[in-house]
């Protein structure tokens, strides 16, 4: 993960990080393409995108009315879900790349803290790295990230399903 450097605005304390610009609100940035692992769960958050690095899996979305309260700012339900989703699907990619035959994961425990805020037309997208991998356990943090400024924190526990 990039390092984060707190830079001080009105009083308050913003996080910036390094990343992708996106400047066209109709695209994602460079890197993201649609994502193929749809659910009935999260079909109503659709189009949802996915940007798969070497040691991640990070999701992605421009924000839509569905995807906000009534004040048209991100909701915490839904940065949960993408949270939840984009820290299983980076420590299933770790699982593979370990060699290790997986029946599945269930989140035993998820955290999240709610730092920011993004808007409607805001792009937003998750940063996950893998903490530890254990044998019937997974450790795994994200952050989501909307113009470079970081709108939630979260960790979570998988329980690893194996044969």
């Amino acid at each position: 993960m990039s390092a984060i450097r707190a830079t001080r605005k009105s009083a308050r304390c913003r996080f910036k990080v390094g990343g992708p610009q996106v400047t066209d609100d109709a695209n994602p940035p460079p890197g993201f393409k649609p994502h193929a692992r749809r659910s009935p769960f999260t079909d109503p958050f659709e189009p949802l995108f996915a940007r798969i690095d070497a040691d991640h899996y990070s999701l992605g979305t421009r924000l839509r009315p569905v995807h906000c309260n009534s004040r048209g700012l991100v909701h915490g339900g839904f940065i949960a879900t993408l949270a939840d989703n984009a820290m299983g699907l980076s420590c299933g990619l770790a699982l593979s790349q370990a060699g290790r035959k997986v029946l599945g994961m269930v989140t035993v425990n998820l955290a999240v803290d709610y730092v920011g805020q993004a808007k409607v037309g805001d792009w937003l997208e998750t940063q996950s790295a893998l903490v530890k991998l254990g044998g019937s356990l997974a450790f795994v943090q994200t952050r989501l990230m909307s113009h470079d400024l970081i709108v939630a924190r979260a960790n979570a526990t998988f329980k690893i399903k194996t044969a």
